[in-house]
């Protein structure tokens, strides 16, 4: 028997290449031979729907909360490691084209921020770039006034997104794809146009306290716990169900 998971398809934002295509249209012509179809959010639900799919189901990805809680001293040590000062650090994603970071770093490069990307960089940015372990990746977004997610592909979800949400800071984002419902359901700023995301960043910032903990509130509702619940359920059903025929 056999569940499709369907995170998104990568074809907007210079995502799309000659392999990626083939495995979209490998992936339409399956897909409905699966017992399940799983999306990660609601727009990717809908997306499949309109491929004429039926019974889709939402399982969103799940976090551990404790991984995200940081004391303050823990938070001090890290900026010393990596020589970050004081002033106000915002986050704008992980350092690829398609994340929106190029067009990120020049609407606020002027705005007196610290800012920061992180991964394996696949271009060059005239910014610091920190390519770090899990637990110190999660570091730098508590560290952050604000985290950026400005991805010009439509998301599955936004899982930097929702880590940011769960170290209560806040975020800004693009919305794009499955983004979207992420942000609109725990109360964080979307962003349409980098014209106007250094006043979201400066607006942001006055409301750091308020907006982290709503992000908080609703992003902490996803826990591992509760997306292994779901899981080993539609498992368990997928495993019962005798209808179709293999």
């Amino acid at each position: 028997k056999n569940i499709a998971l369907f995170h998104h398809l990568h074809t907007e934002g210079g995502g799309a290449d000659i392999l990626g295509r083939a495995f979209e249209a490998l992936f339409r012509r399956n897909v409905r031979k699966c017992d399940r179809v799983v999306a990660v959010s609601v727009f990717w639900k809908e997306y499949l729907h309109g491929l004429g799919l039926g019974d889709i189901r939402v399982i969103r990805n799940g976090l551990d909360p404790s991984q995200f809680e940081f004391r303050s001293e823990e938070v001090r040590a890290f900026r010393g490691k990596y020589g970050l000062s004081d002033s106000p650090i915002v986050y704008i994603g992980n350092c690829r084209r398609d994340k929106g970071v190029a067009e990120a770093y020049g609407a606020l490069k002027d705005q007196g921020f610290q800012l920061v990307t992180s991964g394996k960089p696949e271009f060059d940015l005239p910014c610091r770039n920190l390519d770090l372990p899990y637990e110190e990746y999660l570091l730098l977004l508590k560290a952050s006034s604000v985290a950026v997610t400005m991805s010009k592909f439509r998301e599955g979800w936004c899982r930097t997104a929702q880590e940011a949400m769960m170290c209560r800071t806040p975020v800004i984002g693009s919305g794009a794809g499955g983004m979207a419902e992420l942000l609109e359901g725990g109360g964080q700023a979307i962003c349409s146009d980098f014209c106007e995301l250094a006043d979201l960043v400066k607006d942001t910032m006055k409301r750091r306290k308020e907006r982290g903990e709503e992000g908080y509130r609703f992003a902490s509702a996803f826990t591992l716990e509760r997306f292994e619940r779901e899981w080993l359920a539609l498992i368990q059903e997928v495993v019962n169900d005798d209808s179709r025929p293999h």
